[in-house]
């Protein structure tokens, strides 16, 4: 590929969100990659194939929005080189925080002072990340979802819709905090919690 631009690997309902903060950014996106037949970017941005079509030239940023199938993709890239952050221009990010590469931020997140945010997470519509917050690599904050000042969350963790996490709380990695959680203590590693105060469902021995 010649051109300066982005290909998305993903064409679902997280990848037009996606493109949609690329356009606001006048990215170039090229194009798409998704092994699966049907996707809700097609028609919409040409498809270029899949996964394993991809040449070392490309530039690319995952538009999965599930953790585990990140993951495996992210895996899977080998040499492919990854662009961004991409940032919705609607998002308020602060000049002291850092944001890593592959990460999106979605439209009207904030993302406030020495915040830092790993590789590859998704800050999505609306979350809210405080001061001083940790988020970790391959992390997704779904839509609406708030961390505390101080908050800890660890990598391939999914933070549901409309949670929170209080000040200074640690989610550990790979977590599945439920959708409407109130997280008022740490929850430990491989760890599903749910709830108002959010408990411990279930633990995975890994």
């Amino acid at each position: 590929m010649t051109q300066h631009g982005i290909t998305l690997i993903g064409g679902g309902g997280h990848a037009k969100v996606v493109l949609d903060a690329m356009r606001e950014a006048e990215l170039l996106a090229l194009g798409f990659v998704d092994d699966s037949s049907s996707c809700a970017l097609s028609g919409v941005l040409e498809r270029l194939g899949s996964l394993d079509s991809l040449d070392d030239d490309a530039r690319v940023i995952v538009t999965i929005g599930d953790v585990g199938t990140r993951r495996r993709v992210l895996d899977a890239l080998g040499s492919v080189r990854v662009a961004g952050p991409v940032i919705h221009d609607s998002s308020i990010v602060s000049p002291s925080a850092s944001i890593g590469e592959g990460a999106f931020v979605g439209p009207g997140a904030i993302i406030n002072a020495d915040a830092r945010i790993g590789a590859h997470a998704i800050i999505n519509s609306g979350a809210i990340i405080e001061h001083d917050c940790r988020v970790g690599e391959n992390t997704h904050i779904a839509p609406g979802s708030v961390l505390g000042g101080g908050a800890v969350v660890g990598d391939d963790t999914l933070v549901g819709i409309g949670s929170r996490v209080l000040p200074g709380v640690t989610l550990g990695a790979r977590v599945v905090l439920g959708g409407g959680a109130v997280a008022i203590g740490d929850v430990p590693d491989d760890s599903t919690a749910a709830g108002v105060p959010a408990r411990v469902a279930s633990t995975t021995i890994s």
